[in-house]
């Protein structure tokens, strides 16, 4: 089992930035790779970056080169850095971790936190 535990998020103007934070706690050493996913009102739920426990990044082209993912291995947290922000960038942001345990692969999500920016 995995825990996620978010924080940051917030209300912010267009043009500005946030910084969003997960937690893990449990059976770290089964993660593989962690990430978030955003969810606009209305909409389907929506990845926007993803971090290897290599290191290895990716990210949703809407994103790209204002967002930052990052990771402290021993903080067993991971990190999202968010500039430029654009009022479609409003959303629930999801911490999500994908780890492998007795040959089996699980996902497990945060509880969400609010992103809102304003115009």
């Amino acid at each position: 089992q995995v825990q996620l535990v978010e924080s940051g998020g917030g209300l912010v103007q267009a043009g500005g930035s946030l910084g969003l934070s997960c937690a893990a706690s449990g059976s770290i050493v089964s993660i593989i790779a962690m990430g978030w996913y955003r969810q606009a009102l209305g909409k389907q739920r929506e990845l926007v970056a993803t971090i290897t426990s290599g290191g290895n990044t990716n990210y949703a082209d809407s994103v790209k080169g204002r967002f930052t993912i990052s990771r402290d291995n021993a903080k067993n947290t991971v990190y999202l850095q968010m500039n430029s922000l654009k009022p479609e960038d409003t959303a629930v942001y999801y911490c999500n971790a994908g780890a492998v345990y007795s040959g089996s692969y699980y996902v497990y999500w945060g509880q969400g936190t609010q992103v809102t920016v304003s115009s």
